[in-house]
């Protein structure tokens, strides 16, 4: 069973195997591959799935999407600014704000709208509480509604980020109460959003692991010190040290 190699003991997430089989940047047996920058790795991101579908009903570029951008961000500098926060390229920033925009005519998303989108791209299984948890990740400044600028840093840091840039995302979204330590609970609540969501897809490769065995030997990985809880530098350090776990990060970009 070649399927075996993507979903070892300690690894975050499940194999998502019956929507995006292989993983960007990654060939059977390699080590973790920072994802190359392609058209093919970015629309393997169900937000971005999402986005492009919106643009592709509309037009050629706008010659307004700079102006309407330095619009929203309320500063002459919109598009530039995002290029230099961000690993996108001017015209992808310009054709994710065309979709987004359409999407989103009041230049927010709210939580209901990740849920429609999940639940979309996940028919099989129940992606509700999976698609609060990613909602808050995004929401950095807890209020409710998440702005163009957000939403794409935070895509560009799940895309294109490096490796402890994505390791510091995958902190915050475990941390749901966001006091900057993750607890047992807090990780299993996770797990079982991702396998609730992924619904039969994800086996083979889990079989019959709950997702309370997965985050056991997770969580007795992390935390080292032994108090019930982990620290960001524990979860970064025994991620970067653990070849299974860095594997399987890749596998945040099929459920994002």
């Amino acid at each position: 069973d070649q399927g075996d190699g993507d979903s070892k003991d300690g690894g975050l997430l499940p194999d998502a195997n019956g929507t995006d089989p292989t993983p960007p940047g990654q060939t059977e047996g390699s080590k973790w591959q920072k994802p190359r920058l392609t058209r093919k790795s970015l629309m393997k991101c169900c937000l971005v799935k999402w986005i492009i579908a919106s643009t592709t009903q509309q037009g050629p570029d706008s010659c307004d999407n700079d102006l309407e951008l330095s619009m929203v961000r309320h500063q002459p500098e919109g598009l530039d600014q995002l290029q230099a926060q961000t690993q996108f390229t001017r015209k992808e920033l310009q054709s994710l704000y065309r979709g987004f925009k359409n999407e989103c005519p009041s230049g927010l998303v709210d939580e209901e709208t990740f849920k429609t989108i999940y639940s979309q791209f996940f028919p099989q299984g129940d992606a509700t509480t999976y698609a609060h948890f990613l909602f808050n990740a995004f929401d950095i400044d807890r209020s409710g509604s998440i702005r163009f600028e957000d939403f794409v840093i935070g895509l560009s840091v799940l895309l294109r980020g490096s490796v402890t840039e994505k390791l510091r995302w995958a902190f915050n979204l475990y941390d749901i109460n966001k006091d900057g330590y993750v607890t047992k609970e807090e990780m299993m609540a996770i797990m079982t959003s991702i396998y609730d969501m992924m619904g039969r897809y994800t086996l083979p490769n889990v079989r019959d692991d709950s997702p309370s065995e997965h985050v056991d030997r997770f969580f007795q990985k992390m935390d080292r010190n032994r108090d019930g809880v982990v620290t960001i530098d524990e979860f970064i350090e025994t991620c970067q040290k653990d070849e299974n776990i860095m594997a399987s990060m890749q596998l945040f970009e099929n459920v994002i």
